[in-house]
């Protein structure tokens, strides 16, 4: 069976439903794979950044999701047992300040909604990429394995929006443009209940000379964990019981010793995520582009990765459909120099991310004593300067708003 399309998204996290999303309010249509049904993962981002919640309202997802979303208006550093860094995002001067908690199902089912009402977005679920139609040099489509059995999806342009893993920049070739960097770490993500003694607004992260953990709050209203270890140190942490992971988290909090011991009760209750980023040089080839992690992955240091792909998304729909409103003999041509602008617009920002998480990262690895005083210092420093908070946070959780009044009171707030 031959089904033909304009715009054939492969992958159906948050950056492919929301380019699906985007290019249907443009009059466009679209066919979306999801290789897993319900779009189940192992792991997902559920921290979306003040910027990411401007791009929701964009997109007129955001009242879908008001109910479902917890606001953040805190991120707090301890080092050593003190607090060193405070920041209050309200004191922010842009109109979307408060970066918010939200499920990645309930993302993904608003934004599958909107883009069913607006018709023009066919989603193949279960459907996987298992290889690209090419002819005359330019990819024109997909060829997917479905439910139904083996499927060509026809295209103008395909997209890449299938993850860090991605098989269409495979497929595509691009991989040999990908220079993927390790970092020293791994994360372990696990959940414990929420201490009572918490404030539920606040990012923490909490350091202890070279480790580190992150600590952050569930829209389910449990705590998230991620617990770095050194990369590839997973199998040496599990040689002894279940108690070593427990000694690892009272080192950084001390006062989850007891929720831990009672929701961890082994290995199977935690998930690890292999801590890499990939810069991709080239995001496109004919007929094919890539979007969110399939071109550019990034560390799980503040929250980056859905907002980066909510921001590909939609800067990228509208370049393509104005492509596709060329004559058929030069779409070819219009698409490329639509692919070629987006990753001109889209690269500086994400070096940016990049660049300030890979600092972040290096910060928190400081082990011996005198690096870690430093660290402690220059995080005192941020702390007394809004100023310098605005200009070194701005570009990560800031980087498409200008100062501006707050939009319209904030009414992100999680039922209960």
């Amino acid at each position: 069976m031959t089904i033909r399309t304009e715009v054939c998204v492969v992958g159906g996290g948050p950056g492919g439903r929301a380019l699906a999303l985007a290019l249907v309010r443009l009059g466009r249509r679209v066919v979306l794979l999801e290789q897993r049904a319900g779009g189940g993962r192992a792991f997902r981002g559920e921290s979306v950044s003040p910027d990411g919640v401007r791009l929701l309202a964009g997109l007129d997802v955001l009242e879908r999701v008001r109910g479902h979303t917890h606001e953040v208006h805190r991120l707090e550093i301890a080092d050593g047992g003190s607090r060193v860094l405070d920041v209050r995002f309200e004191s922010f001067p842009y109109a979307y300040r408060l970066p918010v908690e939200l499920a990645q199902p309930v993302l993904l089912s608003a934004l599958t909604r909107a883009a069913d009402e607006r018709g023009g977005c066919t989603v193949l679920e279960p459907a996987s990429a298992i290889g690209l139609l090419v002819d005359a040099g330019a990819v024109r489509g997909v060829r997917a394995k479905t439910a139904d059995g083996t499927e060509e999806i026809r295209a103008d342009v395909t997209v890449g929006a299938d993850g860090r893993y991605s098989s269409v920049r495979r497929l595509a070739g691009l991989d040999h443009s990908a220079e993927r960097t390790p970092l020293e770490r791994d994360v372990i993500w696990l959940k414990l209940p929420f201490p009572a003694a918490w404030d539920r607004r606040a990012y923490r992260v909490r350091i202890s000379a070279g480790r580190h953990g992150l600590f952050l709050p569930s829209t389910d209203g449990t705590l998230r964990v991620g617990l770095n270890i050194p990369k590839g140190g997973l199998r040496e942490l599990r040689s002894g019981d279940i108690g070593q992971l427990h000694a690892r988290l009272a080192e950084l909090a001390p006062e989850l010793e007891r929720e831990a011991a009672e929701a961890i009760l082994g290995w199977s209750d935690t998930h690890l995520l292999d801590i890499f980023t990939t810069d991709v040089r080239r995001w496109s080839a004919p007929g094919v582009v890539l979007i969110g992690d399939a071109a550019h992955t990034l560390s799980p240091i503040l929250g980056q990765g859905v907002n980066h792909a909510l921001a590909d998304a939609v800067a990228l729909a509208p370049l393509l459909a104005g492509a596709l409103e060329a004559p058929r003999s030069g779409r070819q041509a219009a698409l490329g120099a639509a692919v070629a602008a987006f990753q001109q617009d889209r690269e500086p920002a994400v070096r940016r991310s990049r660049g300030l998480q890979l600092r972040q990262e290096r910060m928190f690895s400081l082990a011996a004593a005198p690096a870690a005083a430093l660290r402690r210092t220059v995080y005192r420093v941020l702390n007394a300067s809004p100023a310098l908070q605005r200009r070194v946070l701005a570009p990560a959780y800031f980087p498409g708003q200008r100062p501006g009044p707050a939009a319209t009171p904030a009414r992100t707030e999680q039922r209960t």
